[in-house]
């Protein structure tokens, strides 16, 4: 009968879960609160028809109900993994890391701040020792921001603000559950508890769990790459990766398993897609979905059956105690998002959050699963006080019912009265644009059905006719948008422009010709120029656009640190791997913006006029020139790199389409499986080969570029490579200043790669690949007089002083040439009077 019994309750909880979805749909609630519901009724139903004289064939279901064996441990252990795990797998984490301190700001600090404050309020009043307060608040800190960042996501709500509540679901459990540890272990440890030695544990919790989920992420990646060939077989290893880093972090090593998770599952994220095949990659996201969706509907349903049971012992008095616990975590949260994050916004750590939406996200801290499976650790464990079990167990619930029953079912009408379900004036204006260009297109494809169709003409003219008069108002309508500026209507197109920018990466990478990590980054910045053009003000539109994108082309902090192993350790794997990386980015957005103009012209034009489509062709050349002038200064220094990636895309493309055809004829059934997989098996080696990058040498790069300096070209072989070894490189984003005026000079700069302007008191040179500066006073003697500052990003070899007077005394057409470099930019008769004598008297 157990058995039955089980395999009826598991049926039932699935059937249930089914139908609280649309049900939440339909009331307008969170999913989270009529699962909640759901429990509840459950709990107190099964009690009562146990009490009845009716269907008492059916007791066995009631009754397994009642006495269903739930422990926090069947929470943590089986569930919890899960949710987190999935969580970091559906993140953009290059996105994340763009709004990293409000993100930890709303799930680190604000844990710590409510644990305390809704502690400390406790002990003030009398209602519980401090520390008991203590771990009260640390239970009932971990909030359910899924509710509200659902809701954001179906309002025209910043994706960037969807994101930080994103990250905050994600890291505000692990800082809550990591806390709570923390305060158990104290509360704990006996009569006279010692502060010192729980705190002394924590960085080990923390840091621990930190190690195991490194180590587990990488040895998962491994095992994952090694099964690319088979699906299922990484679809099954990659469930055991979570739960194998939460049960080595707390059993193996006595550390923090939810910390071992996230960190696994970030790494993992990061690291993976590049390596993965990314269909297989996506269908392993796609089965998390599936498992987390069923993990956070159950554990939300089992947690509320407890409910009536945590609540059974709670008094009038009780109700009044949990509104202390309120209010103190409604002033917690306040204090946050009210006075902490508009000082980050101040001093520019933060994107600024509207009051509205800072309301809403108050509103919105819903309490959960987590804080029930919690509260019921603390009630099931033997060595913690009863007095501090039924506190806990009691306020703990009692909040979660309150966030739940008030602030879940009243939380769409609180969106409702802050205006945050309206639409803006511009997504106003876009919504129409977007109806009155997909009324073209379908006018289009209806006029090629109905040739298909051969309709007669009657008909065909008839509804035509209909269909025209819609398709002329909406474009009416989307044309004089009332209050709409040249301003708002380049932003829109800028808008349409990045969404398709959108749909040609997908394409690009579908087709093969990018690869993983080039596709990332390319979304990646599709993505942020959607948002910047978005952004409202001065730092939006146009402005935002092209900052962004120049922002993309410029040398990263990782890059520039590349650079410097490279000059200073001679370490060159890091710089060869980013150079790499840069080249494929460079190649994939100039296959991407050849397909904009065309969408600009077919689409765009036809709403906005010609006006605002040139302005959108003018950005979109200024694009291409810059990555045109960043793919050649590479092209530059590495010669036929360029060429044999562009020629093993073009390989992994031929074989993606034999792959195809060899589907397709499997399909019709003209090979059999045995030869179909024959012939997969030896195209997808093949592809796994041309995905690898060719090899770059880094350790010809110098002498490369010291011959492609027309100064230096005449020198002998032995002398090249011995200058070679001296030469640092340097990379200067444009508009970057590489030397200062009145500063001391040290060395020579020779330009292998972009362009520099000088600036002096009375003139402004612009020197290009091929020129040198920084020599007239170097051998002058005398402080820099001019400032100087790249116009484009630049690749330098900087010479120091010895080396480059080795070569003065070497060589006289070196000496020439400088003479001449000084006369053409203006150099007075005694300036060079005295620089000639410089040049000379080495020689002598």
């Amino acid at each position: 009968m157990e058995i039955v019994a089980l395999t009826t309750i598991v049926a039932l909880l699935f059937f249930l879960v089914g139908l609280c979805e649309p049900l939440a749909e339909r009331l307008r609630l969170p999913f989270s609160v009529t699962l909640a519901a759901a429990g509840m009724m459950i709990g107190v139903g099964s009690a009562l028809f146990l009490t009845l004289d009716f269907a008492n064939s059916l007791n066995f279901i009631a009754l397994s109900f009642t006495e269903m064996p739930i422990r926090a441990n069947s929470f943590l252990y089986i569930f919890l993994p899960t949710l987190l795990f999935q969580v970091t797998l559906g993140m953009e984490i290059r996105r994340i890391l763009d709004d990293w301190v409000p993100i930890v700001l709303l799930a680190v600090v604000a844990v710590v701040l409510s644990t305390v404050i809704i502690g400390g309020s406790l002990s003030q009043l009398g209602i519980v020792p401090l520390t008991t307060g203590l771990l009260i608040g640390s239970v009932v800190s971990t909030t359910d921001p899924s509710a509200v960042a659902g809701i954001f996501r179906s309002l025209s709500a910043p994706k960037r603000l969807g994101r930080i509540i994103e990250g905050e679901s994600l890291l505000n459990d692990a800082a809550a559950i990591a806390i709570f540890g923390l305060i158990i272990t104290f509360v704990m440890s006996g009569p006279d508890p010692d502060a010192s030695k729980a705190l002394g544990e924590f960085p080990y919790l923390v840091m621990g769990g930190a190690v195991i989920g490194i180590a587990m992420a990488w040895a998962g990646l491994q095992v994952l790459i090694a099964l690319n060939r088979f699906p299922l077989a990484q679809l099954s290893v990659s469930i055991s990766i979570p739960y194998m880093a939460y049960i080595l972090a707390e059993r193996g090593i006595g550390a923090s398993g939810v910390i071992s998770v996230v960190v696994c599952g970030l790494v993992l994220t990061f690291a993976a897609p590049g390596r993965i095949d990314p269909k297989r990659w996506e269908k392993l996201r796609e089965l998390w979905d599936i498992l987390a969706h069923w993990a956070g509907a159950l554990i939300f349903v089992l947690a509320a059956i407890l409910i009536p049971k945590l609540m059974a012992d709670a008094t009038w008095i009780d109700i009044v105690y949990v509104g202390v616990v309120a209010i103190a975590a409604f002033a917690a949260r306040a204090l946050v998002l009210f006075v902490l994050l508009p000082l980050l916004t101040v001093l520019r750590l933060s994107p600024r959050v509207e009051t509205p939406y800072k309301a809403a996200i108050l509103w919105g801290g819903l309490r959960g699963a987590v804080t029930l499976a919690l509260a019921l650790a603390v009630t099931e464990n033997p060595a913690i006080a009863t007095e501090t079990k039924r506190a806990v167990g009691i306020l703990a619930t009692g909040f979660t019912l309150f966030t739940l029953l008030v602030q879940g079912t009243t939380l769409r009408i609180v969106i409702t009265k802050l205006h945050l379900d309206k639409l803006t004036p511009l997504d106003l204006a876009l919504s129409k644009q977007v109806v009155a260009v997909a009324l073209q297109s379908v006018r289009e494809r209806v006029a090629g059905a109905a040739e298909n169709y051969d309709l007669t003409k009657e008909i065909v003219r008839a509804e035509a006719k209909d269909f025209g008069e819609r398709l002329g108002g909406a474009v009416s309508e989307a044309e004089r948008e009332e209050g709409l500026s040249d301003r708002d209507r380049i932003t829109l197109g800028l808008i349409a422009l990045s969404g398709h920018e959108k749909d040609l990466i997908d394409q690009g990478f579908e087709g093969g010709l990018m690869s993983s990590k080039s596709y990332e980054r390319a979304r990646v910045l599709a993505e942020r120029l959607l948002e910047a053009t978005r952004s409202g003000g001065p730092s939006g539109g146009r402005s935002g656009y092209r900052a962004v994108y120049r922002r993309a082309l410029s040398f990263s902090r990782g890059f520039r640190l590349a650079v410097w192993l490279d000059n200073r350790a001679r370490i060159s794997r890091p710089l060869a791997s980013l150079t790499a990386d840069r080249f494929e980015f460079l190649l994939s957005q100039r296959l991407v913006l050849k397909g904009l103009d065309g969408f600009i012209d077919t689409r765009i034009r036809r709403i906005h006029r010609r006006r605002v489509a040139d302005l959108l062709h003018e950005l979109v050349a200024r694009r291409v020139e810059g990555v045109e002038q960043a793919l050649e200064a590479l092209k530059l220094q590495y010669p036929g790199y360029a060429e044999e990636l562009e020629r093993k895309f073009l390989r992994r493309t031929g074989l993606r389409l034999e792959r195809q055809e060899i589907d397709d004829l499997r399909r019709e059934g003209l090979i059999g499986p045995e030869l179909h997989q024959s012939l997969t098996q030896g195209i997808e080696d093949r592809i796994a080969r041309e995905r690898k990058r060719p090899k770059l040498d880094l350790a010809l790069r110098r002498a490369e570029l010291a011959r492609q300096v027309p100064l230096l070209s005449h020198l002998d072989e032995a002398m090249l490579k011995r200058l070679a070894k001296g030469f640092v490189t340097r990379h200067a984003n444009a508009g970057e200043v590489i030397r200062r005026r009145a500063e001391a000079p040290r060395s020579v700069y020779f330009i292998a790669s972009g362009a520099v302007e000088v600036t002096t008191a009375k003139q402004t040179n612009r020197l290009g690949r091929g020129e040198m500066f920084g020599q007239i006073a170097l051998l002058a003697g005398r402080a820099y007089q001019g400032e100087v500052r790249a116009i484009a990003p630049t690749t330098l070899l900087v010479l120091d002083e010895a080396r480059f007077m080795k070569i003065l005394r070497a060589k006289k057409h070196v000496r020439e040439a400088v003479l001449t470099m000084a006369k053409e930019r203006g150099l007075s008769e005694a300036g060079l009077a005295k620089l000639t004598a410089a040049l000379e008297a080495p020689a002598a």
